[in-house]
C-alpha cells in the first residue's frame, strides 16, 4: 500500500516548501490543494476516508499548512470535526513552519539550560512562532515573560497559554521602549527572538548586560537580526559567554523535526500533530 499524504493549504497556491519536504520524507504520493478553508475541507477529508479500507487508512494522512497560522488553525480543527468512528486518518499542522521551529528553538535552548525553574524571556511572544515556543517553555517548566509592543496583545497570549496549561507561569511584558529590555532579560536565562523580521528585538548593549543569560536565539533571517551581535549561521556559537543560534543555526533541527513527523503520521491512523506532539517527536530525536 503506497503511503499518500493529502497537503491542505490555506494559501492560494501549496507551499513549494512543504511539498519537497513532504517528497524528501518518502512519500509516495502527494496532493496539493491551495486556498482551502473550513467551510471546504469536509469534502477533502471524506475522499480521503472513503477510498481506503480502514486497516489501510494508516497509509493515508492530512498535512495541515499555508502561511496565515490562524487560518491554518482553523483547517485544522475542521479536518478532525470531518472524522467519524473508525474512519479518521493522522492530520499534522505547521503552518508558517509555526510549529517545527518553535520546536526546534526550546529543544536547542534545552542543550545548553536545564529549563525547569528558570527564567526565559520570548520576545514577539504574540506571533505564531513566539505563542508556540512560548507554550513549549511553560511546559518545560519555566517562568515565561512574554514580550510584545502590546501589554494588552501579551497579557491576551499567556492568558490563552494558561488556559491550556493552568500550572504555567507567564509573565506579560511591554517591550515597546528599547529601554525596557534590560529589565525583561534580567534573571533571565534564556531569550528567543521570533519577532517580525528586519527589526531588531536586542541590541548588543543590553545582551551583555544580562548576567545571567546563557542561550540567545534569534529565528529571524532578515537584516537587521532580532538579536543584534548574533549571526544568522550561529549554531551553538559562544559569544562572551552565551550559546548563540541564529534562523540557520536553528533551522537544520527544524527541517529534522519537520521530516520525522511527517513520516510518524503514518505509524496509524488517529495521529494528531499539534504544538506539543511535534516537540515531542523532536525530543525523541534527540536521544
Amino acid at each position: 500500500m503506497k503511503s499518500i499524504l493529502i497537503q491542505l493549504d490555506t494559501d492560494p497556491q501549496p507551499s513549494v516548501f512543504d511539498r519537497v519536504v513532504a517528497i524528501d520524507a518518502g512519500i509516495d504520493h502527494l496532493f496539493a490543494y491551495g486556498g482551502v478553508t473550513p467551510e471546504t475541507v469536509e469534502s477533502l477529508v471524506h475522499g480521503a476516508i472513503f477510498t481506503r479500507g480502514v486497516t489501510d487508512l494508516s497509509q493515508t494522512a492530512i498535512f495541515v499548512g499555508g502561511s496565515d497560522v490562524m487560518a491554518g488553525e482553523r483547517v485544522f480543527a475542521a479536518v478532525q470535526q470531518a472524522f467519524f468512528g473508525p474512519m479518521r486518518v493522522s492530520v499534522m499542522m505547521d503552518s508558517n513552519g509555526s510549529n517545527t521551529t518553535a520546536a526546534a528553538a526550546v529543544l536547542r535552548a534545552r542543550r545548553h539550560v536545564s529549563l525547569s525553574g528558570t527564567v526565559a524571556v520570548v520576545l514577539g511572544g504574540t506571533g505564531p512562532v513566539g505563542q508556540r515556543a512560548a507554550e513549549l517553555l511553560a511546559l518545560e517548566g519555566a517562568e515565561v515573560r512574554l514580550g510584545s509592543r502590546s501589554q494588552e496583545r501579551a497579557a491576551a497570549t499567556c492568558a490563552t497559554i494558561s488556559a491550556r496549561l493552568p500550572e504555567s507561569r507567564l509573565v506579560p511584558v511591554s517591550t515597546a521602549d528599547p529601554d525596557s529590555i534590560p529589565a525583561t532579560l534580567a534573571g533571565a536565562s534564556t531569550v528567543i527572538a521570533a519577532g517580525a523580521t528586519g527589526v531588531q528585538l536586542v541590541s548588543v548593549e543590553a545582551r551583555s548586560g544580562a548576567a545571567d543569560l546563557q542561550v540567545a536565539i534569534d529565528l529571524n533571517a532578515v537584516p537587521p537580526l532580532g538579536i543584534e551581535g548574533v549571526e544568522m549561521t550561529d549554531k551553538a556559537v559562544d559569544r562572551n559567554g552565551v550559546a548563540c543560534y541564529g534562523a540557520i543555526g536553528v533551522g537544520g533541527t527544524k527541517m529534522k523535526i519537520h521530516t520525522a513527523a511527517l513520516k510518524r503520521l503514518f505509524d496509524g491512523s488517529e495521529g494528531v500533530l499539534d504544538n506539543e506532539a511535534i516537540y515531542r517527536i523532536g525530543e525523541s530525536l534527540e536521544s
